[in-house]
């Protein structure tokens, strides 16, 4: 995948996660129903070991790999998506996103997180959502 370097101003990257929100709860729902799907995969492998066609968990094993391909279709597509337009995802499951900016002479991600009103952190781009800090707002002007 080729990821373009896009920097955002800080009203920017606001306008883009307003823009991202609705998707982005779109992915977090196939992910959770991609997990979903993994979780009884593994379980229903686990009880047709030995079983015949026709036993119910494996019918049921085979009903679940296209919603489970189409979903991570979707999610990956999705996820491209995003990154096409400058921001990083993340984490999907945490809905993070990180932004490319400047701040003084140094390059750094403005770093958002899904539920949250707006951009308001920041952290160095070696560092990560442990290393957020509030953002001094005088600094990107």
């Amino acid at each position: 995948m080729n990821v373009k370097l896009t920097l955002f101003s800080l009203a920017e990257a606001n306008r883009i996660v307003e823009e991202l929100t609705p998707e982005l709860k779109r992915l977090l729902l196939g992910k959770r129903e991609l997990d979903q799907i993994d979780k009884r995969i593994m379980v229903l492998s686990l009880a047709v070991s030995g079983a015949g066609p026709d036993n119910p968990d494996a019918i049921e094993l085979r009903q679940l790999a296209p919603r489970r391909a189409q979903l991570t279709r979707q999610i990956a597509s999705g996820v491209q998506a995003i990154h096409q337009r400058g921001p990083l995802l993340k984490d999907l499951d945490k809905g993070l996103v990180d932004f490319y900016a400047v701040s003084g002479d140094r390059l750094i991600f403005l770093c958002w997180q899904l539920g949250e009103a707006e951009v308001s952190h920041w952290h160095p781009l070696e560092g990560g959502f442990s290393g957020r800090q509030p953002l001094d707002r005088s600094e990107l002007e």
